[in-house]
């Protein structure tokens, strides 16, 4: 076995510790270890036992459950309590929080983001680590329950049960609203609220809002429901850092995203990376982030 046999796993590898974790960073960590961990029991793998790809998930999913082990789930601000109705309210970040993080596109291809979008890695985060392996496992990756039973040391049995339980959980209705169409009509849509993000126009931005979109800021708790708060929020943005912004597509959980540069003297300073999720036509939720640890991996320009 050489080492670029191994090597040629860490994207998915890394996309699946993303959906166990919730953390990019942690997700680049743990595959790391795996990678090492099958790297050093290369001379024990058995392949009439299983494929290299099923022994480097086996290892990966164990790393997982382990990194797991007492951890607070990873949520996003609209998880955590009511909706603000304060336009002013302080913009104090929590940082006991260990926050949902987004994933950057450019680390996947095409094939591999099933099941990235945000609203459905939050939503597995609340399943029990065993019951978000069993999910992923056989929902996203296709294992077969033997498989996933031989990866978790249990029985096919176990492995349906479990599956069973997190489909009931996390719902049917968590799928729907993260596959919105990706037709001319909603990237129309994407510009037009683009357009009237970099003309600081807050009426345009509040007529391509859904009835209940969510403004949401991690590491702030604080969120906002509804066109009206959406806007006096937006309204807040610009008198505090100016108008005349600019934007450029970049792709995070296979969705819709931007990076946001607020005005700063002569030029724009990168400010946030603003992932969409759209359905009619209208946006429903708008998760921005501005930490810079965050920003890292998307490998960005600091200016333009």
């Amino acid at each position: 076995m050489r080492a670029v046999e191994l090597e040629a796993h860490r994207p998915e590898l890394t996309a699946y510790c993303y959906r166990m974790t919730g953390s990019f960073h942690d997700a680049e960590d743990l595959v790391q270890e795996t990678l090492l961990r099958a790297w050093n029991a290369r001379e024990r793998y058995d392949p009439a036992r299983a494929s290299v790809r099923t022994w480097l998930y086996r290892i990966a999913t164990n790393a997982c459950l382990t990194a797991l082990e007492g951890r607070a789930r990873r949520p996003l601000p609209a998880g955590l309590g009511a909706p603000g109705r304060d336009p002013g309210a302080p913009l104090a970040p929590a940082t006991d929080v260990p926050w949902l993080e987004p994933f950057p596109d450019a680390r996947l291809d095409a094939a591999a983001r099933t099941d990235l979008r945000l609203a459905w890695v939050a939503a597995v985060q609340l399943l029990p680590a065993r019951q978000r392996a069993v999910l992923v496992l056989r929902d996203v990756l296709a294992f077969s329950a033997a498989e996933v039973a031989e990866q978790l040391d249990t029985t096919v049995a176990a492995v349906n049960s479990a599956l069973q339980r997190a489909r009931s959980a996390v719902g049917s209705t968590a799928a729907e609203q993260v596959r919105e169409a990706d037709d001319s009509a909603t990237r129309a849509a994407v510009d037009r609220y683009l357009a009237a993000f970099e003309a600081a126009d807050v009426p345009a931005l509040v007529g391509l809002l859904a009835r209940d979109a969510v403004l949401e800021m991690p590491p702030l708790p604080l969120w906002y429901r509804g066109p009206q708060h959406y806007g006096r929020f937006m309204e807040r943005v610009y008198a505090m850092r100016g108008t005349g912004w600019r934007t450029r597509p970049v792709g995070a959980n296979g969705q819709h995203a931007f990076a946001a540069y607020a005005p700063d003297g002569a030029g724009h300073r990168l400010h946030s990376v603003q992932l969409l999720e759209l359905a009619g036509g209208l946006v429903t939720r708008n998760t921005v982030y501005t930490d810079p640890g965050v920003l890292g991996p998307f490998d960005l320009p600091e200016r333009l």
